[in-house]
C-alpha cells in the first residue's frame, strides 16, 4: 500500500497567484501585457544589438546574452501562469514539472553570473579604458558566457536531481504558480533535510558569491568615477551604476528572500508575491534599465525607426 501511494501521484495541480474569479480575468490581462513587453523588449534589444555595428562590443554582448537568459525564464513560468487564469483547474505532470523546475534553474542561475560579469566588464571598461579591447577580447567574452551557462547547469541539476529522488504520496496540490522547490517540498513524504541543505549550499553561495563580485565592481567603479574631474560626468557615472545596483538588489534580495531561509519561516503566499517580481517583472524591466538609458542604443533605436519607412 506504501508504495502505491508513493507512486499514484502522477500530476500536481498548481492553485496559481489566487483564486478570486473577479481579480483573474484582471491579472491575466496585466501579465499578459508583461509578458509581451518582456519578449518584445528583450527579443528587440538581441536583434539591435546584432544589426547595429556600432554595438558589437564586449558590454552589448553580455546584455544581448541577459536579454536571452530573461526571455527565455520568462517564458519557462508565465504561459503556464496565464493559463492558471483562465482554467478551473491547472496542473501540470510530475514529468513537466521536474523539466520547468530544471529550465528555470538554469536560466536563473545563469542571470546571476552574467550580473557579475557585466559588473566586473563596467570596472574594467572605466578602470582600464585603454586595454579594455584587449582585457575583454571576444574569446574571453563567450568564455565567460559559456561559464555562466555551465554554472547555470550544474546548480540546477543539483536540485532537479535531488528533487526527483524525493516521494509524493499525499496531496499533489502545489500552492504556486509554478513549480519551485519549496513548495513541493512541502508536498513530499520523504526526508528534504538533503534538499534544503544543498538549496543553501549551492544557492546560497552562489547568489553570495556573484553578489559580492558586483560589490566590489561597483566600489572600484565608484572609486574610478571619484577621480574623473567633470562633475557633470561624475554624476551622469554615478547615476548609471545607481540603476544597476537597485536591479542587482531586487534580483538578488527577491531570490535570498525565497530560497536561503529556514522551511520553518516558509510562507507560499509570500513567495508567490516575490516570485511575480524575478519571474516577470525583472525580466521586462532589465531592457530598460540596462540598454534603454544607454546613449548608444537610443541612437540605435532612433535610426532603427527612422530608418523603418524606407524598408516599408
Amino acid at each position: 500500500m506504501a508504495n502505491e501511494n508513493v507512486t499514484s501521484v502522477t500530476e500536481f495541480i498548481l492553485l496559481g497567484l489566487t483564486d478570486r474569479a473577479e481579480l483573474k480575468v484582471v491579472l491575466f490581462v496585466l501579465f499578459m501585457v508583461i509578458y509581451v513587453i518582456t519578449l518584445v523588449g528583450n527579443l528587440g534589444m538581441i536583434f539591435l544589438i546584432q544589426v547595429t555595428p556600432k554595438l558589437h562590443t564586449a558590454m552589448y554582448f553580455f546584455l544581448s546574452c541577459l536579454s536571452f537568459v530573461d526571455a527565455c525564464y520568462s517564458s519557462v513560468i508565465a504561459p503556464k501562469m496565464l493559463i492558471s487564469f483562465v482554467v478551473v483547474r491547472e496542473t501540470i505532470s510530475f514529468s513537466a514539472c521536474i523539466v520547468q523546475h530544471l529550465f528555470f534553474g538554469v536560466f536563473i542561475t545563469t542571470e546571476g553570473f552574467l550580473l557579475s560579469v557585466m559588473a566586473y566588464d563596467r570596472y574594467v571598461a572605466i578602470a582600464n579604458p585603454l586595454l579594455y579591447s584587449v582585457a575583454m577580447s571576444q574569446r574571453k567574452c563567450v568564455g565567460l558566457v559559456m561559464g555562466s551557462f555551465i554554472g547555470g547547469m550544474i546548480n540546477s541539476l543539483t536540485h532537479t536531481i535531488s528533487l526527483g529522488r524525493l516521494s509524493f504520496c499525499g496531496s499533489n496540490v502545489v500552492g504556486h504558480f509554478f513549480c519551485d522547490v519549496p513548495p513541493l517540498l512541502k508536498l513530499s513524504c520523504s526526508d528534504t533535510s538533503l534538499n534544503e541543505l544543498l538549496l543553501l549550499i549551492f544557492s546560497g553561495v552562489i547568489a553570495m558569491a556573484t553578489f559580492l563580485v558586483v560589490i566590489i565592481s561597483y566600489l572600484f567603479i565608484a572609486a574610478a568615477i571619484l577621480r574623473i574631474r567633470s562633475a557633470a560626468g561624475r554624476q551622469k557615472a554615478f547615476s548609471t551604476c545607481a540603476s544597476h545596483l537597485a536591479a542587482v538588489t531586487i534580483f538578488y534580495g527577491t531570490l535570498s528572500f525565497n530560497y536561503i531561509q529556514p522551511s520553518s519561516q516558509y510562507s507560499v503566499q509570500q513567495e508567490k508575491v516575490v516570485s511575480v517580481f524575478y519571474t516577470l517583472v525583472i525580466p521586462m524591466l532589465n531592457p530598460l534599465i540596462y540598454s534603454l538609458r544607454n546613449k548608444e542604443v537610443k541612437e540605435a533605436v532612433r535610426r532603427a525607426i527612422e530608418m523603418r519607412p524606407f524598408l516599408c
